[in-house]
């Protein structure tokens, strides 16, 4: 781990300036607004390590799979989130030297990001080898008030020099991604122009022809004489210079308005129009209003969902970074797109959709955001059902069986590892549970039967296929899997894949029951070609499916041969051999008994009411201590586990991993990117964990505790369209209802009622 990171309510902020840790807070540092975003590059020249990154939300290029070898139903290309034109770019040149943080003596270097008000700021001193000295200030946003546009002010002090300057505000899309499979540039010009009012660069990504307008327009205030100014054009590029004479110990701005506009947005011909009224209005209305629109934008969203904790600076941080990331990341305006696992912060993994989706990040927008933003999510595997069931046809099911990709961007699988594209099989429950999970929260039961049971149909016709009839068990079995611990590959029998597709053709069953008079169900039937004999099947599959179990340990059996490994708990690890995805051969991995995130408890924490206290105890007690963790998705599951048998210890250490899980580089992955859809997770372990917030039958109920760090908490949900506030002290819990309208809900078993802008206070129970 790592903890250069000030601890701070709510900033980000970094303090002296380590060039091994750039890459680290290139990703920490990552703004966006929903639409696009940008890693912490900085503005000026820098010739030190770094992943430049640019991403235009939706924009994707289909990279040829690079493998030794080819299976049939094997992707043929990977989506990847395309590093697109660089827009935050000005050149700085003090006497004809660059200004280069990797060249320069570096002093007071520190930089902020202020999640309160959603901006960027940096400040240092550097020393060039000419011996000039500038300090300087620089300040950006993606705008969350105008989702195309991006604004800088850049801020320059002549230390020990008066001179020439030379200022180099440029558009450049001739950029490729780190992780391109061929070294292959995915961008083609389409169109070009620079002159000192505005200049752009159109570019089209091959295959998929998305087009993207990148503009920008600039001016200079402060002690600057202009003596000479020109633009330059060449491929994939455009630049403004400007030189002027400056004074010492007299300040000057570069105020750089840009805007991206795609084909996500409008039609090709209107992107350079567009894109170019876009950023005169940003630059009419200037670089103060736009920040004060910021500010507004972004109290608008702290309003609803901020988590406050009191008596913890590392948790509280912790928590708004993960929350701000989130809403950087994820609007909910458009439902074409979705959460990538590393949001606007890296390119690895793609841009792409994930399980992760569904299993971690639904919970989060069903709380604290408007009802659409949680149906735009479903509706987004609505509309890729077609492609689910194309999926399932390269694999060899049939008749309109789904299977869901575990990465995709369009609804075609393109995962590139074997044992996940043909096994990890557990995302089509995932999304089925997704479906339960917004019908249960908001009561909207009409989603059912226009959208849910058509993918549920699907669903669980893959599961029906899937498994098969094992006369040696007299049992129907799920063969070759791999489950959520991807630590284990190609087994059999894994108890949360299984419990998944049960539960799936439980629920598909009930809503078919649930409808059967309705004449939609009837056009769904027809339309999809169900047979009332398939589930004759399902009832067949439920009553005689296997689930392994261990009567000795009273514990389910995460998979067929687990208790055949060598058992030891990960504390006996040496720490120079963690993480073991680093330092161990995959071939030890597999036969070890050490898991990368929570597998079986995966499935106990989803489904808890069908297990009692003991159950849970139990196989915590012998999975929990097997878990590395090396899954950013695993500890929020196993801390909000260890707040429901009172483990508060343990449940605060998975609530802090989650937490700073980036911040801290626990994994000394952040580099590559952010963790976005665990940071929801993080939301979880604290609403569900130490909140004991549950929604059974459309009723809520709390059963909050309280870590023995925080002396209080308060957050705000939405449910049932009313706003409620929960605060939670030593002595009591409070809920405020701010909205009109009365609203019952259960704490600590209790039944309550807050009347409309009415609260209610009951005692803290103690652990």
């Amino acid at each position: 781990m790592k903890h250069y990171i000030k601890h701070d309510p709510w900033s980000i902020i970094e303090e002296g300036f380590n060039p091994d840790y750039h890459p680290i807070s290139e990703s920490i540092f990552s703004i966006g607004n929903g639409s696009f975003g940008q890693r912490a590059n900085f503005e000026e020249t820098y010739t030190g390590k770094s992943l430049q990154g640019s991403y235009i939300a939706g924009v994707y290029y289909p990279d040829k799979t690079r493998v030794g070898w080819w299976k049939n139903g094997y992707p043929e290309y990977f989506a990847k989130v395309l590093n697109a034109a660089n827009w935050i770019g000005i050149e700085v040149l003090v006497n004809g030297i660059h200004l280069d943080l990797h060249t320069a003596e570096v002093k007071d270097f520190r930089r902020e990001l202020n999640m309160r008000e959603g901006w960027l700021k940096r400040n240092f001193t550097a020393k060039l080898p000419n011996g000039n000295e500038v300090g300087v200030e620089s300040i950006r946003f993606c705008s969350m008030a105008r989702p195309k546009v991006g604004a800088i002010k850049y801020t320059i002090t002549p230390l020990n020099f008066s001179g020439e300057v030379t200022l180099v505000p440029y558009v450049d899309a001739d950029v490729m991604n780190s992780d391109s499979n061929y070294d292959e540039k995915f961008w083609v010009e389409q169109e070009k122009k620079a002159t000192h009012d505005y200049s752009y660069v159109i570019a089209s990504t091959k295959k998929t022809d998305f087009w993207v307008s990148t503009g920008a327009s600039y001016h200079i205030d402060g002690q600057w004489e202009k003596t000479s100014s020109k633009t330059a054009e060449r491929e994939k590029y455009v630049e403004m210079r400007e030189t002027g004479l400056v004074t010492q110990g007299k300040p000057f701005t570069i105020y750089k308005y840009a805007s991206n506009v795609s084909t996500m947005d409008d039609v090709k011909r209107n992107l350079a129009k567009l894109c170019e009224e876009y950023v005169k209005e940003a630059k009419d209305a200037g670089f103060d209003k736009l920040l004060k629109e910021q500010r507004e934008a972004w109290a608008s969203k702290w309003e609803m969902n901020d988590i406050r904790i009191d008596g913890d600076v590392s948790a509280q941080q912790g928590i708004r970074f993960n929350i701000f990331q989130l809403n950087q990341t994820y609007t909910g305006e458009d439902e074409r797109l979705n959460i990538g696992p590393k949001g606007f912060t890296g390119e690895k993994y793609g841009g792409s959709t994930y399980w992760d989706t569904e299993a971690y990040c639904l919970p989060f927008y069903l709380a604290t955001a408007e009802q659409r933003v949680a149906r735009n999510l479903l509706i987004y595997r609505y509309k890729h059902l077609q492609k689910a069931i194309e999926n399932a046809q390269l694999l060899g099911f049939k008749d309109g069986a789904a299977l869901y990709p575990m990465v995709t961007i369009n609804g075609e699988e393109c995962h590139n590892e074997w044992e996940i594209t043909f096994e990890e099989i557990h995302r089509n429950g995932a999304i089925a549970y997704a479906i339960h999970d917004y019908i249960n929260y908001y009561g909207d039961e009409e989603y059912l039967i226009e959208y849910g049971l058509e993918v549920l149909i699907a669903i669980s016709r893959f599961w029906s296929q899937r498994v098969n009839w094992s006369e040696a068990k007299q049992k129907y079995v799920m063969l070759g899997v791999t489950g959520p611990n991807e630590y284990e590959n190609n087994v059999n029998n894994n108890w949360y894949t299984s419990k998944m597709a049960l539960w799936t053709m439980r629920y598909t069953m009930e809503g078919l029951a649930q409808w059967k008079d309705d004449e939609r169900l009837k056009a769904l039937k027809e339309r999809v070609k169900f047979n009332e004999t398939e589930t004759e099947r399902w009832k067949d599959i439920l009553e005689k499916m296997y689930l392994g179990h261990d009567e000795e340990r009273g514990i389910f059996l995460q998979q067929d041969g687990f208790l055949d490994k060598v058992i030891m708990p990960t504390s006996e690890l040496p720490k120079s051999e963690r993480p073991i995805h680093e330092k161990w051969s995959w071939d030890r991995i597999l036969r070890s008994c050490f898991i990368k995130q929570a597998d079986t408890l995966q499935g106990i924490y989803l489904f808890e009411d069908e297990f009692d206290i003991e159950t849970i105890k139990r196989n915590f007690d012998f999975y929990e201590p097997l878990t590395v963790h090396e899954s950013s998705l695993s500890p929020c599951v196993h801390g909000i586990l260890a707040s429901r048998l009172g483990r508060k210890e343990k449940a605060y250490e998975m609530y802090m991993r989650t937490a700073r899980l980036d911040l801290d580089d626990y994994n000394n992955d952040t580099k590559d990117g952010c963790h976005t859809t665990s940071m929801a997770g993080t939301w979880m372990a604290f609403a569900k964990g130490f909140a004991g917030m549950r929604v059974r039958k459309g009723e809520l109920f709390l059963s909050p505790s309280l870590p023995d760090q925080w002396t209080g908490y308060a957050f705000r949900i939405k449910f049932k369209e009313k706003y409620l506030i929960i605060e939670v002290s030593q002595s009591e819990v409070t809920i405020k209802n701010d909205s009109e309208g009365d609203l019952g809900f259960t704490i600590f078993g209790n039944s309550y009622e807050a009347k409309g802008k009415g609260s209610v206070s009951v005692p803290m129970q103690k652990a």
